[in-house]
């Protein structure tokens, strides 16, 4: 789950909670208040009705039950009884619906003084009134068909406004975070782009004030480290390889020479051959070295431009052909576009030459027949160069590390090579904002594919 998505749950359920939380506590407080209030006016019923019965010797029952009709302030299915001291019914202000009660309530009523209570739908409460010496009970019911209206519409309310506000954090959630995580999605748009290629570009850092832009700072700083170590690393290599080259020139002037004396001995000569091979051998080593390490350094700073990828083709292969004349580079014109401008695509000659030359080289050399086979197609807005042989093949163990620097596959150890031909090829093809891919299988051959974007594409 993505920080947004984790952010904006967390957030939402902050303020769901806080929102469930304000309206419970509305709604029992409502609830509260409306039920004490209720009782209040039921408790003051009761009193009013037994003080008139017991105080006023004008009102009796008939007069009082009169009074009961007919005051304005009176309850919805209102019902009022008194009982004396041995809990018989001196009083009911209605005789056709009378309250249901048990002597259990009305000595509760006496014990307590005070009793609120339900009986069905309505409340009831129960008090005690002094009448000389003993105490009458006077129980008061009703319904509080108002209030509980207000408390439904009240609960109704403060649930629509629950599931509103619920939707509202949500909506504007995800606009508060992803405004907050924009910078973040900024910087991941930038280190997507920074590649072994572009080391010296950097992230944005603003004013340097909040903790996204030190973050940004801070991975500033890394890339220079990073981009120090690339520098030296490729220093190091291309230095090397280049102070390399003049004692190995000499060493191998000095092996000529003494092939080319006159009455040397059969083991004299042997010794003066092997060491040529094994001069030749460096020489090509720090050749390559050097042309790898001079890639990846001026990567950033070689110019593209349109090129006929065919001629490229033709061009490496006599290259090869004057060094290796028993190879055979066979190009099949008949898939070659028949749109010449399908086959223009951004790039430096001499770096596809290169790529061209060595893919030819390999297929010619670990095939028995010294046979490559080289196609080209117009495709995807692009060029696609295929080059096939049917040599011994690469395990599809083996096919994931073929293109790292200095790794061989186990099949190829017989055959002169050090592993860095397709490492180049590799270098070059991604600096054309290119693909390379193969598919090979043992013992019937490999074909590399090497995808490049026409000039339009790039």
């Amino acid at each position: 789950m993505t920080i947004r998505n984790r952010l904006l749950i967390r957030f939402s359920l902050i303020v769901a909670t806080i929102l469930v939380v304000f309206s419970v506590v509305v709604y029992v407080a409502s609830a509260t208040y409306r039920r004490e209030e209720f009782y209040e006016r039921l408790k003051s019923k009761a009193r009013t009705t037994a003080r008139l019965l017991i105080e006023v010797n004008e009102v009796d029952q008939a007069l009082l039950k009169i009074i009961d009709r007919n005051t304005i302030s009176a309850l919805i299915d209102e019902k009022v009884l008194v009982f004396d001291h041995d809990n018989r019914l001196v009083y009911s202000s209605v005789d056709d619906h009378p309250v249901a009660f048990n002597r259990e309530l009305l000595e509760q009523v006496r014990q307590q003084g005070e009793v609120e209570t339900y009986n069905g739908a309505n409340e009831l409460i129960g008090i005690t009134v002094p009448r000389g010496d003993q105490l009458v009970v006077v129980l008061a019911s009703a319904h509080d068909q108002y209030g509980q209206s207000k408390l439904r519409n009240l609960g109704l309310a403060l649930l629509w406004g629950l599931v509103g506000g619920l939707g509202l954090t949500v909506w504007l959630g995800r606009i508060y975070v992803g405004r907050a995580l924009r910078p973040v999605a900024h910087i991941n748009q930038q280190v997507q782009t920074i590649t072994a290629r572009n080391l010296r570009q950097r992230l944005d850092e603003g004013k340097k004030q909040d903790e996204i832009e030190q973050l940004a700072v801070n991975f500033n700083a890394v890339l220079n480290r990073l981009e120090s170590a690339f520098d030296q690393q490729r220093s190091f290599v291309s230095h090397a390889s280049h102070e390399l080259r003049t004692p190995l020139a000499a060493l191998k002037l000095e092996v000529q020479l003494g092939l080319n004396r006159p009455r040397q001995a059969e083991a004299d000569q042997l010794t003066f051959q092997n060491l040529q091979t094994d001069t030749d051998r460096l020489v090509a080593l720090t050749n390559s070295l050097l042309f790898l390490a001079r890639t990846i350094e001026q990567a950033d700073r070689t110019t593209l431009t349109p090129v006929r990828l065919d001629e490229v083709v033709f061009a490496a292969q006599d290259e090869l052909l004057a060094v290796r004349p028993d190879y055979t580079v066979a190009i099949q014109y008949d898939s070659l576009p028949e749109n010449e401008a399908d086959l223009l695509v951004l790039g430096e000659t001499t770096l596809l030459q290169r790529v061209v030359l060595n893919l030819c080289d390999n297929a010619c050399k670990y095939s028995a027949d010294h046979r490559a086979r080289v196609s080209l197609v117009a495709h995807n807005n692009g060029c696609l160069l295929t080059v096939t042989d049917t040599g011994i093949g690469i395990s599809p163990d083996e096919q994931t590390r073929i293109f790292d620097p200095f790794y061989r596959a186990e099949s190829a150890i017989p055959y002169t090579g050090f592993g860095i031909g397709l490492a180049i090829c590799r270098q070059i093809v991604e600096l054309h904002q290119g693909i390379i891919s193969l598919h090979s299988q043992p013992g019937v051959g490999s074909t590399f594919s090497v995808w490049l974007p026409g000039v339009t594409k790039i």
